[in-house]
């Protein structure tokens, strides 16, 4: 079984990085052979490169660069894939009319996310019109996704996003990271997510004033692009600034989430949050917003508490209730972890693609 996997770019984000994953496991079968087109020079997993398969860089001149178009023909007309696996909108605009032209099975890969805001004003709307007519399957990682864009059910399937428990080797204690980032109080919450329109940290902030308004036991975290940024750290108050930690972008997220106590997801719609998988994987109880592929991520009263969006007085509660009962931290953490290992592991989403795959080809 002969692949083409196509991705815009492998930069330092999770669905880069799923992606890395799922090639070097798709790499050790024996009856695929591989082949990948990066569309982009900004490569963070190098590691791509140690895989001894075909990395091809196909680079657009222009952002409407329509060379492109010809260029996909022409590798696909050489190297000749059973199923060709777009990755994101934008790859799918330009492989969908080839694919169609070449009769070559097209695997739509571009929904990861719950849009809001479904009409012709959201470009990753208008490319899905496009694309999912001339596509063999639309591939999504949250039923939430695939309903959010309208996606016809008889060519869609969902994927979860699997977690890779190898990453938890070697992970930093939690009582070294406290010492790093120099904090004294007994617990510690944290958010991981990038500052920006899509994610609530307003709410998060406003949550912990109102906490630190009555207790000064806490430390909140805020990890992510953005979250050091002058705009960020003017949400919170200068009086209880010394009870915040904004790192901005981190290597190594894990440690950093193994240091808390619970972990936080304030947002306006999500696809499946690899924060949350991560929560979840390192043992964590987890509050975060009601809305898109978290519902199907979060079991809510028993792996974590699942709250209307930008209510930050709930939060806040959830928040103390779960600081004030160790039990319950455990016992959600406990459950959290054992939903990851059941539904949304590694291994379960390889096998997946491999199923997909062999049906398509």
């Amino acid at each position: 079984m002969r692949l083409l996997l196509v991705i815009d770019t492998l930069g330092a984000g999770g669905k880069e990085r799923r992606f890395t994953e799922l090639v070097r496991a798709l790499n050790k079968i024996e009856d695929i052979e591989l082949k990948v087109i990066i569309m982009s020079n900004d490569i963070h997993y190098t590691e791509i490169y140690s895989l001894g398969i075909e990395v091809i860089r196909l680079i657009r001149r222009t952002p409407k660069d329509i060379s492109i178009f010809w260029q996909f023909r022409r590798i696909i007309e050489t190297v000749q894939p059973d199923a060709v696996h777009c990755w994101e909108s934008m790859t799918a605009v330009y492989l969908a009319p080839v694919c169609k032209l070449l009769n070559c099975p097209l695997i739509n890969g571009m929904v990861t996310n719950a849009p809001l805001r479904r009409n012709i004003f959201n470009h990753h709307w208008r490319r899905a019109r496009f694309t999912f007519p001339l596509s063999k399957i639309i591939v999504g990682n949250s039923w939430a996704g695939l309903n959010a864009y309208s996606a016809p059910r008889d060519k869609s399937i969902v994927i979860y996003n699997g977690f890779d428990f190898a990453r938890l080797d070697g992970i930093k204690d939690a009582r070294l990271v406290r010492d790093e980032l120099e904090i004294n109080t007994d617990y510690v919450v944290g958010m991981v997510a990038s500052f920006g329109k899509q994610k609530d940290y307003p709410t998060y902030y406003r949550a912990a004033e109102i906490i630190l308004s009555k207790r000064h036991d806490i430390t909140f975290l805020a990890i992510g692009s953005g979250t050091d940024s002058e705009e960020s750290v003017r949400y919170v108050s200068d009086r209880q600034r010394r009870f915040f930690r904004f790192l901005g972008k981190r290597g190594e997220v894990e440690s950093y989430i193994n240091s808390m106590n619970v972990c936080i997801l304030a947002t306006f719609t999500e696809g499946i949050s690899n924060s949350v998988m991560e929560y979840m994987a390192l043992g964590k109880p987890v509050v975060a917003t009601v809305g898109g592929g978290t519902e199907e991520l979060i079991m809510s009263d028993e792996t974590g508490f699942l709250i209307e969006p930008s209510n930050h007085f709930l939060l806040a509660e959830m928040i103390e209730r779960l600081i004030d009962d160790e039990d319950l931290r455990k016992k959600m953490g406990d459950k959290g972890k054992e939903r990851i290992l059941a539904h949304f592991s590694m291994d379960r989403m390889v096998r997946d693609y491999i199923n997909l795959y062999r049906q398509v080809c």
